[in-house]
């Protein structure tokens, strides 16, 4: 595991997965649907769990020009600037439970925060980030 510090806060729009694990695939098509896959576009999957204690998955992405995605009136949420814990997961798509495997390494970490979310953040078409936000 290794830190990252967000300097700035990110504002992302979202697509709600009708379910986990089994939507999320499903939301994150509904969202290239909209904007087709451009490698300076911050690209992210959002997870918590509900009270029911099933999770809550959205796929987001980020804008690249301030209003250009009020046209869709999809959900917003922040990713919150901070100090974060992550592990970068290269060929994930050959490797889709690893993604799993880490968040839960990441949660149990006692420095995380208990308000945050995990966050995968798709830094290329290879390259998957899983992240925490620390207390």
């Amino acid at each position: 595991m290794e830190t990252i510090i967000l300097d700035e806060d990110i504002l992302v729009h979202c697509v709600t997965a009708t379910s986990f694990p089994d939507g999320v695939l499903k939301a994150h098509e509904t969202l290239h649907k909209l904007l087709p896959f451009d490698e300076h576009r911050k690209y992210f999957g959002l997870s918590w769990p509900a009270p029911d204690g099933t999770i809550i998955y959205k796929a987001a992405v980020g804008e690249m020009h301030q209003g250009e995605l009020s046209e869709h009136h999809l959900e917003t949420k922040e990713i919150v600037k901070g100090e974060y814990l992550y592990v970068d997961i290269p060929d994930f798509m050959n490797n889709i439970p690893a993604i799993g495997t880490t968040f839960q390494e990441l949660i149990h970490d006692n420095r995380i925060a208990s308000d945050g979310f995990c966050i995968e953040w798709y830094l290329t078409k290879d390259i998957c980030r899983c992240m925490v936000k620390m207390s």
